[in-house]
């Protein structure tokens, strides 16, 4: 059943063949078997989703069902769970229990999916290697047998290799640079990051609350779609919430891709990227053009300068909505504090991890006085020509492709004390963000064994038509479908 898509789970459960509390039983078993060598849980929710897949079981015999009635997922652990904790992979919130469900959660809930646990992050979702959880690092299932462990990339990379060890068929992610297709790329799955607003963020802890975006994962392009159908839609709750119709994802996957208008932005096939990843992902758009679809050169020109402005904006936002952990309100507090300033102090100094305090400190910085119109303001300006680069290169072409990240899978320990090197891991996702547009990251191959993820980027609220290219490039190639050994 671990081998089986969302999809073809549904089925099964809507014929009757397998019980949705059998399903997660076997999950479960799956979970506390295989995951001593990825760590991709921070909690396991047996008891919960043994009750809620029976639930779900009563609930498609009455004939009240929906395709997601009884089917097994994780949520990142970033989401609000009610009654079940949520760390968001933090020292910060190591015990902290939700009251309420976020929307995402919430929908899900309603959907009668049942949730298997909580899955491992970087810590407040800051980092591109899940190496920065107080959790301890999650380990990418690909390239296990080397001697050598690599990460599953970040800040999703619990959910990611969940999916890719078949420990789970999908998983909820958040994409704040790239968050969502660099650790789909780097597993060998497919992720989706929609359109800014698309997807609500409510009860979804902020990191940087113009960027972070909820998306999917899973191993296929439908499972990305039915998923969508889920989380996608309008919530009053979310003020950067976006009214407007959601169709059903799932509707237009097997639509031909004859006419389709591809480009490739020249600034994303440079020296940054080396010959063998570039092969790979040349090698996916030859595909399309056997499909009908048309290939040009494009430019985005402020694409050089997105690294540059997302670590302005992104520590600034992240410096103000962490100023909330204080040990006042809610979370860790220190030991015996001497005075209100010491617990302040203490409380942040112990609760937070190296990676969030340095963001925390340079945001700060670039928002203090005599440096807020030198950097943050200028790196919104930034931001703007980077948004209008997107829009000119959508008055040529559909869609957009280009590699998700600069490599494959690194190994642990890496670049964990080259804080820039890392940062550069994003160099081809971060744009995307900056500017609100969609994309995700589809498997396009392998170098030395190792998935290489193509990424296709969309104009705004065009997530059906970049699940159709991708949907459409699975059914003609097999790398999606690849089992890690």
């Amino acid at each position: 059943m671990h081998n089986k898509s969302v999809a073809e789970l549904s089925r099964e459960l809507e014929r009757g063949e397998i019980s949705s509390v059998e399903l997660t039983q076997q999950f479960l078993d799956r979970i506390k078997q295989e995951d001593g060598r990825f760590n991709s849980f921070i909690t396991l929710t047996e008891e919960q989703a043994l009750a809620d897949a029976k639930a779900a079981d009563e609930q498609r015999a009455a004939g009240n069902a929906t395709p997601w009635t009884g089917v097994p997922f994780a949520h990142k652990d970033i989401f609000c769970t009610n009654g079940v904790r949520t760390t968001c992979g933090s020292k910060m919130l190591e015990n902290f229990v939700p009251p309420y469900d976020a929307t995402v959660t919430e929908n899900f809930r309603k959907a009668g999916a049942v949730c298997l646990g909580k899955t491992n992050m970087d810590e407040f979702a800051m980092g591109s290697s899940t190496e920065s959880s107080y959790f301890g690092a999650t380990t990418n299932p690909w390239g296990l047998g080397e001697g050598e462990k690599r990460v599953p990339g970040g800040s999703s990379g619990g959910s990611a290799a969940a999916v890719a060890a078949r420990l789970v068929p999908a998983a909820t992610a958040t994409d704040t640079g790239g968050s969502i297709r660099q650790p789909a790329a780097l597993c060998g799955i497919t992720g989706l990051k929609p359109t800014y607003g698309r997807v609500s963020r409510y009860g979804m802890i902020a990191f940087a609350s113009s960027l972070d975006q909820g998306g999917t994962m899973a191993r296929t392009a439908e499972d990305n779609a039915l998923m969508l159908n889920v989380m996608a839609g309008f919530d009053p709750k979310d003020s950067t919430s976006i009214d407007r119709a959601v169709p059903d994802y799932t509707a237009t996957l097997n639509e031909p891709l004859k006419g389709l208008k591809i480009g490739l932005p020249k600034e994303y096939f440079s020296d940054q990227l080396s010959p063998t990843m570039e092969e790979q992902v040349r090698n996916a758009v030859k595909e399309y053009e056997k499909l009908g679809a048309t290939v040009k050169e494009v430019s985005l020109p402020n694409a050089k300068l997105a690294i540059a402005a997302y670590y302005v904006i992104a520590p600034a936002e992240a410096s103000a909505n962490l100023s909330r952990f204080d040990g006042a309100r809610y979370g860790y507090r220190c030991d015996d504090p001497k005075d209100l300033m010491d617990m302040y102090t203490r409380t942040r100094a112990e609760g937070f991890g190296t990676e969030v305090k340095r963001r925390i400190l340079v945001g700060t910085y670039a928002l203090s006085a005599g440096y807020f119109d030198a950097y943050y303001l200028k790196a919104q300006k930034v931001r703007r020509l980077i948004q209008q680069d997107f829009i000119n290169a959508f008055k040529e072409v559909d869609v957009l492709m280009s590699p998700t990240s600069p490599s494959p899978a690194f190994v642990q320990g890496e670049k964990t004390n080259d804080p820039v090197t890392m940062y550069l891991e994003d160099i081809f996702t971060i744009a995307v963000n900056l500017a609100g547009v969609p994309a995700m990251s589809v498997p396009a191959g392998f170098v030395n064994g190792l998935p290489v993820g193509l990424q296709i980027i969309g104009d705004y609220f065009s997530e059906a038509r970049l699940l159709n290219a991708a949907h459409q490039f699975q059914q003609v190639t097999d790398w999606h479908q690849r089992e890690p050994q």
